[in-house]
Order: C-alpha cells, then sequence, then structure tokens
C-alpha cells in the first residue's frame, strides 16, 4: 500500500533543521549561522529531481546556508520563515496542478504535521518525534543530517521504478 502511494509521488515537500541537517544549530560570536549538510543527501536530491520529481524546500527558519545549499543542489524553489507551512504546502499545489496524491513530505518535528496533513505520503525521519513518526507512512532508518533524505529518495524512486535509470550515470560503462 504504502509503494503504492510512493508510486504516484510528483512532488516532494522538505523540512530542513532535523531532515536535511541534524537540527544542531551552530551560531558564531557574531550570530552567523552555520549548518551541516550531509552529501550523500545531496546526490539522493539530484538523482530524484534527476528522475523527474519536483523538490520544494519549506522551512520554518531562514538562513544564509539554506539558499547556499539549495543553490547548489539546483532546488529551484525554496520557502524560509514560513510560519503557516499547510497554508503555503496547499497553494503551491494548487498553482502546479497537483493532487494531494501526488504529494510527499518529509519531516522530523511537530512544526511539520500541518505539512504532512497536504500530502498523500509522509515520510519522518528516523529521529523524528513520536507524533511525526506515529503520522507516517514510512520512516526512514536514518536520522535527519545523516543519510535520511537519500534513504527516502532511494525508496522513491525504487517505488517508481526509476531507480536503475538513477543508477545508470554512476554505472562506469
Amino acid at each position: 500500500m504504502t509503494e503504492e502511494k510512493a508510486a504516484k509521488i510528483k512532488l516532494v515537500f522538505l523540512d530542513v533543521d532535523g531532515v536535511m541537517t541534524d537540527g544542531r544549530i551552530t551560531m558564531d560570536a557574531q550570530g552567523k549561522e552555520t549548518k551541516s549538510f550531509c552529501v550523500k543527501d545531496g546526490l539522493g536530491l539530484r538523482m530524484l529531481m534527476s528522475g523527474g520529481l519536483d523538490v520544494v524546500i519549506v522551512t520554518g527558519r531562514s538562513s544564509q546556508a539554506v539558499e547556499h545549499r539549495a543553490n547548489d543542489l539546483g532546488i529551484e524553489e525554496v520557502h524560509q520563515g514560513v510560519s503557516d507551512k499547510k497554508l503555503l504546502c496547499r497553494q503551491i499545489i494548487k498553482d502546479k496542478g497537483f493532487t494531494r496524491q501526488e504529494i510527499c513530505c518529509i519531516g522530523d518535528d511537530l512544526a511539520d504535521l500541518p505539512m504532512f496533513s497536504e500530502a498523500g505520503l509522509c515520510i519522518a525521519v528516523g529521529d523524528a518525534v513520536k507524533e511525526v513518526r506515529e503520522a507516517a507512512d514510512f520512516i526512514t532508518r536514518n536520522k535527519g543530517g545523516f543519510g535520511a533524505v537519500r534513504e527516502a529518495c532511494e525508496w522513491l524512486l525504487k517505488c517508481q521504478g526509476k531507480w536503475q535509470t538513477a543508477l545508470a550515470p554512476f554505472a562506469g560503462e
């Protein structure tokens, strides 16, 4: 049943802190924020986008690091400082002409639950809070910031029959 849901996904909403990162926020003496991103997650996202899925970042915080990482990965749509994730996701879905069944959300904390309510498939990272794990259709084995996004991307591609095509550029042939 969950794999059938995954096969229909066209758009992935992705949280940042605790999903693309380990959830820690590091600030220097001047208040400049830095984040650590997993390189494996980045490749997974590139593979997902190459497979024809759209990725949109939706995060409650704002950070230059997120903007730089999105640019590096080729993620064109980034929404930071979002106080109402549900409303934003609903508007994006409407603007892009998708149905709820074509939407996947990846989250880790309570602020992601409203976003989950707009999706046909919900993925929680392995160290997500209890409420998010309970609302999820799929829970990664890996923790946020440590390969959870890569795991979710690979799983989605496999469910859509696109995994072998995604691997082709790395086959060395």
